[in-house]
């Protein structure tokens, strides 16, 4: 793997599991910011999520305050396009074990998330 992908990896691992970690921000205003507009989610469970049942899921999740424990494992990433990315990995939270697939986009320095997947494993 070349060093500017080793660095986008690195990047990327930091923002994910998607929505999990609490130091990139919690409010809908932090949400907006790391979602491309037309951002959408297929859910382990197979449902289509839009962004606004996402921000309300979120927004839910984090005003409960409940602990949110998780390990992620075998990372791998693979450009897409001079800007595009995709990230996948493992995710254990307790028992549950799922696959998670991300699209990344880099504009002016800033990542957002186009698209997200998860699938139990």
């Amino acid at each position: 793997m070349n060093e500017k992908l080793n660095e986008v990896l690195a990047e990327l691992v930091a923002r994910e599991p998607l929505f999990h970690r609490k130091e990139l921000g919690t409010s809908r205003m932090d949400f907006q910011a790391m979602t491309a507009p037309d951002f959408w989610e297929i859910g382990a469970s197979g449902k289509v999520y839009d962004l606004e049942s996402i921000w309300d899921i979120l927004e839910s999740r984090y005003k409960a305050n409940e602990p949110d424990d998780w390990i992620t494992s075998d990372f791998r990433i693979r450009a897409l396009g001079s800007n595009v990315y995709l990230l996948t990995y493992q995710l254990q939270q307790g028992e549950r074990i799922t696959r998670r697939s991300s699209l990344w986009e880099r504009a002016d320095s800033v990542w957002r998330v186009i698209y997200h997947q998860g699938t139990i494993v």
